[in-house]
């Protein structure tokens, strides 16, 4: 059999890139070394990209109950001086989800694993090494050593690294990272509260940027708790992860009884960014591809987003209805994004781990400049996330931009969530002030061979008999997006990136010419 990709790697990237592969219809085979998920929790932050993405796999309501919306973040020095406060938007929510959670990372690995074994073009192998990977024309051939020593070579149009930071495909090619310079020796502490403990703990997360010892408070779900503990100079990250030494630093905020320790493990935060993220037919996602410090919680979702950029793009140039030359525009996305987003993040960490008690106190004086000169003192995390700036892309209004989530009524009466109704799939929205009923059908028949939705927004009752997909908006939050960009129709790509938009139906004709283009070119 030869696949039409081979997935290597099944943590949350490499499990979420079989579940979009299936979702596609894509014949996969994904492999992993090890025979079970990791019971020990290690992403803690994930946000409304990824819920989108979990909820377009069918998994949101799957994995309700191990996720919770993410608490504001406030920046304390010494003394307990607030210098800088970070929240998510307020409602409504752009992409209909919160804008950041906290989640427990066994669990929903879990269930991303659960849910691949529904689709039948996936097929998982666990207890799997892959021991090389060779280029064969058109086709890699993976050679793989499973659980009992038996090897077999596997046939694919495309492999993807999703096998984590130590990536042994990108190892033995010896493929070049660029070095941030960012690398920070931190601890990382979860515990589970005792019932009725941890009530005079802070209910929110606190960074606390004590030239002392720089930590981070993080209120998970549930019982879950997380610190951060900055390695001081001269101390070992063994000793300091042996139990008495959790409890000394924990001893500020609990008392020894209070709460077990589930997990303690030593990190050395990096800023790394591959600089070549294919190598023949060979895709790098994830922490293969980039290591993001964690002080945004951005780390899982670079590599969610990556997945998402690339599935639907091999789908269509599998299916024949894109050019190779497609595939190209993986790595001319994705690598701007993770870079503007990764020097956010460690900027933040810099903040954070200053150990000058001089540049501390100009810090300080500066971030509470900053805090005092906003309207309500506060930041917004999803204004630090840069949309899409290059690539397969129209320059129109808007194109590269995430496409809001309306909530919406369909025909039959039914309220949901926008993509609940369409799928991952090119979505072609027209506004209710677009009043052609010529328009939908022409375009309809243009992309009659792509997977696209033709959605008529209207202001009344949506009609079963109408040509296109109506759907009348539950609140406002798609109209004032499309009102602020002066559009009336909008061309949106399966990854939710807007490709463009157009004020009226003869500009809409270009936008699709120039999409039908794009693609066969």
């Amino acid at each position: 059999m030869i696949y039409d990709l081979i997935i290597v790697g099944m943590g949350p990237v490499g499990a979420t890139a079989a579940n979009l592969a299936g979702l596609w219809g894509l014949n996969a085979l994904a492999l992993d070394k090890a025979e079970g998920i990791y019971e020990n929790p290690r992403a803690m932050g994930l946000d409304h990209e990824v819920m989108r993405a979990f909820d377009n796999i069918g998994l949101a309501e799957r994995i309700a109950s191990h996720v919770m919306p993410y608490r504001a973040s406030h920046y304390v020095s010494g003394g307990a001086r607030l210098i800088k406060r970070i929240d998510a938007a307020k409602p409504p929510y752009l992409l209909g989800w919160s804008p950041n959670y906290v989640f427990s990372q066994p669990p929903v690995e879990r269930a991303l694993r659960e849910r691949i074994n529904e689709f039948q073009s996936v097929r998982v192998q666990l207890g799997c090494e892959v021991l090389d990977i060779e280029q064969k024309g058109p086709l890699s051939q993976v050679h793989v050593r499973n659980r009992d020593g038996h090897e077999a070579l596997y046939s694919s149009h495309y492999v993807l690294a999703c096998d984590g930071g130590t990536s042994p495909i990108r190892m033995r090619l010896q493929l070049p990272m660029d070095d941030l310079a960012f690398d920070e020796p931190w601890l990382v502490v979860d515990v589970t509260l005792k019932e009725g403990a941890g009530a005079d703990l802070p209910q929110t997360n606190v960074q606390y940027c004590e030239v002392e010892r720089p930590c981070t408070f993080v209120v998970g779900p549930g019982r879950h708790r997380r610190w951060e503990f900055m390695i001081n100079p001269g101390e070992s990250p063994s000793d300091i992860a042996n139990p008495e030494s959790i409890r000394t630093l924990i001893s500020r905020w609990l008392p020894p009884d209070a709460y077990d320790i589930w997990r303690a493990s030593s990190y050395r935060f990096h800023a790394l960014i591959l600089q070549q993220w294919r190598h023949e037919q060979t895709f790098f996602l994830g922490d293969a591809a980039h290591m993001t410090p964690p002080f945004l919680a951005q780390g899982m979702c670079q590599g969610i987003r990556d997945a998402m950029n690339l599935i639907w793009k091999l789908a269509l140039v599998r299916r024949g209805l894109a050019q190779p030359s497609l595939l190209d525009s993986y790595q001319n996305e994705r690598a701007p994004h993770v870079r503007c987003t990764t020097e956010v993040a460690k900027t933040f960490g810099q903040t954070i781990c200053e150990r000058d008690a001089q540049r501390a106190a100009e810090r300080d004086e500066r971030l509470v400049e900053q805090l005092q000169a906003r309207p309500d003192g506060t930041m917004t995390r999803q204004s630090l996330i840069p949309g899409l700036t290059s690539g397969f892309i129209d320059t129109s209004a808007g194109a590269g931009e995430l496409f809001p989530q309306p909530l919406v009524r369909n025909h039959g009466g039914e309220t949901d969530l926008l993509d609940r109704f369409t799928g991952q799939s090119l979505r072609l929205v027209l506004s209710d002030k677009i009043a052609d009923p010529g328009l939908a059908p022409l375009l309809q028949r243009l992309c009659a061979h792509l997977p696209l939705h033709v959605i008529q927004l209207v202001e009344m009752q949506p009609s079963a008999q109408a040509v296109a997909e109506q759907y009348q908006e539950q609140g406002d939050v798609l109209g004032a997006w499309m009102r602020e960009r002066d559009c009336q129709v909008v061309l949106v790509r399966p990854d939710h990136y807007v490709y463009g938009t157009a004020q009226d139906g003869e500009q809409a004709l270009a936008l699709v010419q120039r999409l039908l283009a794009a693609l066969a070119t």
